[in-house]
């Protein structure tokens, strides 16, 4: 693995930010399962930037 592909967030941002396919079905678990998802890397990601705040600037 080589140091360009390590920070590459393309996929992950895309993931939040992408728009509804109409071609596509759509259930309510399906919906559900993503908003958990997206709720779940938002809260880790916080976290995240949480604990960097914590170790580098106190």
């Amino acid at each position: 693995m080589n140091g360009k592909n390590l920070f590459n967030f393309g996929p992950a941002f895309g993931y939040f930010f992408r728009k509804n396919d109409p071609n596509r079905q759509t259930n309510f678990n399906l919906r559900t399962m993503h908003f958990i998802n997206k709720l779940s890397m938002s809260i880790f990601l916080v976290g995240l930037c949480v604990l960097l705040y914590r170790w580098f600037i106190r």
